[in-house]
């Protein structure tokens, strides 16, 4: 696949709505933001919060900041945004993270909330660290975490339940990969999403995670310096394909591609 160019790569986010006018509507935004805020862990995504975070204006300035959605507080309905140019600038991010780990040929975990969209984008990435001397982790068998296993495809770990990979926000398979590794098979890096990313760098390690506009647990996290790197972006959008250039640029702005 051919390199976009950072204006190229801005126009495709667009048009294919990872950035710019998403899908997630303003009034579910909100409400996401809201539910951090009263304290709801399920919108935590396996961070500790505290009582640092219990107004919901104060949430939205950070998704303002670092997503890019409409930081006017009056605006309770209809579009929201993700600014085309603060993704690209989080996978800028990513990319210096992901330079430094090819350079230690250090030890990453993938893993995903978003099977259905972002597999391949976790698994191509695998792909080239590994092809740099990277030890990318190999989860152990038989993990169990809310009623279903942990498992691992194309180098990235999954929840499954009913033979079906399941879409999930949980911090708990993250918590079910970290204690059966242990101390001595701990990861240097998580490149994940959702509660997985969240609970990684709860936990210590070094995570860089995708979050959805109305996902701003992990904005928070990297506000805080929890997490290293969070890249604003529809993390569902309706064709997977879609993620290829993205993932592209990624590679080659890390000297990866």
């Amino acid at each position: 696949m051919p390199i976009l160019s950072r204006p190229a790569l801005v126009e495709h986010l667009v048009r294919t709505r990872i950035a710019g006018d998403v899908a997630t509507p303003r009034d579910n935004n909100l409400s996401h933001y809201r539910k951090l805020a009263n304290g709801d862990r399920h919108y935590w995504f396996g961070l500790e919060l505290g009582d640092r975070w219990t107004d919901e204006q104060d949430v939205l300035a950070v998704m303002a900041e670092r997503c890019g959605v409409i930081d006017d507080p009056a605006h309770r309905a209809g579009q929201d945004t993700i600014d085309p140019e603060l993704t690209v600038d989080g996978l800028d991010r990513m990319a210096a993270r992901l330079r430094k780990a090819a350079a230690g040929r250090e030890r990453v975990l993938f893993a995903t909330g978003h099977p259905g969209a972002l597999i391949d984008v976790h698994s191509r990435i695998a792909a080239a660290l590994r092809a740099q001397g990277c030890d990318i982790v190999r989860i152990p068998g038989g993990l169990i975490a809310d009623e279903g296993y942990v498992v691992q495809f194309a180098d990235v770990a999954v929840f499954e339940r009913g033979a079906s990979l399941w879409h999930t926000h949980s911090p708990e398979p993250m918590n079910a990969i970290l204690d059966a590794l242990g101390e001595d098979g701990r990861p240097d890096l998580v490149i994940a999403d959702h509660g997985w990313a969240g609970r990684a760098g709860q936990r210590g390690v070094d995570s860089v995670g995708y979050a959805d506009c109305n996902d701003p647990a992990l904005f928070i996290g990297e506000a805080e310096g929890t997490m290293q790197v969070t890249i604003p972006l529809d993390d569902h959008v309706l064709d997977p394909r879609f993620y290829e250039p993205l993932t592209a640029y990624t590679l080659a702005a890390a000297d990866l591609a």
